[in-house]
């Protein structure tokens, strides 16, 4: 197999099963680790090397056997367990599940670009990029109050000189904390300010929960589609990955409540307002229907609540209607002020703030007090209501002008957003091995546009065609000639 890259030297790896050839990996050839364990273990399977039933390696012991991380094998194993190859035993691992794989399913043989996008591509974030960033989670810096934000970076800069000393509270910076209490107790629910916790942004809060609740194994859910680093972060820390279908009419709780009783998750993360990437709200009566499924199975809810200043007031709103008993609350500033100053936060129980604390010390101590008072002086400055007030103008103006531009290239909305910074469109199209949404991403990318496709957002394999596009960046006529283009060739 060593076509693959992927070679059978048995003196490497004592093999972990009699019926599993040992595959440790050569790190030369084109394409990626879990391109090359898909490619070997469907040639395997279907070559009958590999039976029905065969138990296959744990994801530690094929880590560890051929010097690679475990992301890159659960990636792997979750990529054969959705071509049906493979199938999870919640306790006991990995197991074949057919002996032959559909044509149209069969792994693409990798082909060498110039050019390649994913989820974790570096231009995506960094803002520094001469590509036009349709996909990309930021805004231009003139949508942002940029005087207010400067104006608070200089004053968070006049920290007292006896703040110099120590690493900062452990629970973040304590004017900031107040505040935040303070507000939510006004607008949404009672919270004190010692069941806040800060962190470096809502990435590092989603980490932080899956350190602190889940151990290798565990269940979680997400929506699908849903965010797409999220996706990746849960992998990392080797717990399995079930999505629950959302769409414009929200969650699909009768697959929720299958899946619960199926594969008993510990958590669910749930994008309750302005869901990334459709844009869309859970109703109240679909929030009220998830709690039940939360307290009739028993798992926690991660509510990722960083897009509701943008959002109408009004919208439902977990963390309320649950008063943190089994719902913790993920904050962010990155969408009102600017991803740079990295400040997000966790709301959550009395008793379960403790161990998030604890973790958070034992993984990086504290947060940063200067983007923390930076973050402080900016919400309550007095222009900040209204900066984001306009904010939220400008993104209705922009979700206009983005979804007439792209009905001009033919494309449909996957759903109608309820506000926020994203509209996800495509084509009625169905995607084929070598005609997709990351095909085509690599295609922009090399005309120096970045894009982010279906793929980056699913579980699931889907049917058309779309990307997530940025409302700041997509009336614009390079993209359109773009996206022109690819209409005019496939149709």
């Amino acid at each position: 197999m060593a076509h693959h890259g992927l070679a059978a030297d048995q003196g490497a790896c004592a093999a972990p099963h009699p019926s599993w050839p040992v595959l440790p990996l050569e790190r030369s050839g084109k394409g990626s680790l879990v391109d090359k364990i898909v490619a070997a273990v469907t040639d395997m399977v279907s070559g009958k090397e590999l039976r029905i039933g065969t138990r296959m390696p744990s994801v530690r012991q094929f880590a560890k056997c051929n010097g690679i991380s475990t992301f890159t094998v659960v990636e792997a194993y979750d990529r054969l367990v959705t071509l049906g190859l493979l199938y999870s035993r919640r306790g006991s691992g990995y197991f074949v599940a057919r002996q032959a794989l559909p044509a149209a399913l069969a792994p693409v043989p990798f082909v060498a670009a110039p050019a390649a996008v994913d989820a974790l591509t570096p231009e995506l974030y960094t803002g520094v990029t001469d590509a036009l960033p349709v996909g990309a989670g930021w805004l231009p810096p003139e949508w942002y109050g940029e005087d207010t934000i400067l104006d608070a970076v200089r004053q968070a800069m006049r920290i007292p000189a006896n703040r110099l000393r120590g690493y900062g509270h452990p629970l973040g910076f304590p004017a900031l904390r107040q505040h935040l209490a303070s507000t939510l107790t006004d607008e949404l629910f009672p919270v004190d300010a010692d069941q806040v916790l800060l962190t470096h942004g809502a990435t590092h809060a989603f980490d932080l929960i899956l350190r602190t609740l889940t151990r290798p194994g565990d269940t979680v859910f997400v929506e699908d589609p849903g965010y797409s680093n999220l996706l990746s972060l849960i992998r990392h820390h080797g717990c399995n990955v079930v999505g629950i279908p959302r769409d414009e009419r929200g969650l699909d709780m009768e697959a929720l409540a299958e899946q619960a009783r199926l594969t008993q998750p510990k958590l669910m993360f749930v994008n309750t307002v302005l869901q990334n990437p459709l844009g869309t709200s859970l109703t109240p009566a679909q929030a009220h229907r998830l709690l039940a499924l939360a307290e009739q199975f028993d798992f926690w809810l991660v509510e990722d609540d960083i897009y509701r200043e943008l959002a109408a007031r009004g919208e439902a709103s977990l963390a309320a209607l649950d008063g943190l008993r089994r719902v913790i609350r993920v904050g962010s500033f990155s969408k009102t002020l600017s991803p740079v100053l990295r400040v997000g936060s966790i709301c959550a129980s009395a008793s379960l703030l403790p161990e998030l604390v604890r973790v958070k010390m034992l993984t990086g101590l504290t947060t940063s007090e200067v983007n923390e008072r930076a973050v402080h002086h900016a919400i309550t400055a007095r222009p900040y209501r209204r900066m984001v007030e306009k904010l939220a103008a400008q993104l209705e103006a922009g979700r206009a002008r983005s979804e007439e531009a792209l009905r001009e290239v033919g494309m449909t909305p996957v759903a109608h957003p309820r506000g926020g910074m994203f509209v996800s469109a495509g084509w009625d199209i169905a995607p084929t091995p070598d005609w997709n949404g990351r095909v085509i991403a690599d295609q922009a990318l090399r005309a120096g546009i970045l894009l982010a496709p279906n793929e980056f957002f699913m579980l699931r394999a889907s049917s058309t065609i779309w990307f997530r596009f940025n409302v700041a960046y997509t009336d614009q006529p390079q993209l359109r000639g773009f996206l022109q283009s690819i209409r005019s060739r496939r149709g």
